[in-house]
């Protein structure tokens, strides 16, 4: 199991409701299962990984996370999780919206692009970095955005939410062990993981231009 997954699995309180975004085969919903007791669901974009959530016992819903987020009446979770998956998002600020809509808490986790390894390899090869948190090349990767500690931070204050927590780690080649970070964290935390609520303005509540599922499919 991912040492983040752990570290997000512990910000959860027993019995809550939880929806994973981008749930891949199931690996956090079947932690947060079995050692949380959650009412879970996740929404998986992939067909494949669909099929191995439902052979894990999960409940999970195949379709575009930013789609399908349109049709939960608001506040209909306890938490909302995005594990290294804003790096492949187009449109980041409406979906930590949406997610802030339909969730009381967020959860947010992503690849740190300012590790002092990233730093080293665009420093000394002139190339676009590879490293195990992010290990394709720049024609075949699924990330669209580079993301740090600080553009995150800052991301919170221009859009208007707040950050309730937040952790750094550190993590080794196959994210399998790790630890927490609390000294430069810019140059030495692979991952960022933030708990995140809604600001004083609270969130924007529709996609502009979007219409529901019912009417696309109709």
């Amino acid at each position: 199991m991912r040492f983040d997954l752990e570290v997000i699995t512990h910000w959860i309180e027993p019995g809550s409701r939880v929806l994973d975004l981008g749930c891949g085969e199931g690996d956090l919903l079947y932690l947060l299962k079995r050692d949380r007791q959650v009412k879970g669901s996740g929404i998986e974009r992939v067909e494949a990984k669909v099929a191995k959530c439902i052979e894990r016992g999960l409940s999970v819903l195949q379709g575009d996370i930013k789609w399908e987020l349109e049709d939960y009446p608001d506040k209909t979770f306890d938490y909302v999780v995005l594990s290294q998956t804003l790096q492949q998002v187009y449109e980041p600020a409406r979906l930590i919206q949406s997610m802030l809509r339909i969730g009381k808490k967020g959860i947010v986790s992503f690849p740190n692009f300012s590790h002092w390894k990233v730093r080293f390899q665009l420093l000394g090869t002139g190339s676009a970095p590879v490293t195990p948190q992010l290990p394709y090349q720049w024609y075949e990767t699924p990330d669209i955005r580079v993301i740090t500690l600080k553009d995150f931070r800052r991301f919170s204050k221009e859009i208007g939410f707040k950050i309730l927590k937040e952790v750094a780690v550190n993590t080794n080649g196959r994210d399998r062990q790790g630890n927490v970070v609390k000294l430069m964290t810019s140059l030495r935390a692979t991952y960022g993981i933030f708990l995140i609520g809604e600001g004083e303005c609270g969130p924007v509540f529709k996609w502009p231009g979007k219409e529901s599922n019912a009417e696309r499919k109709s």
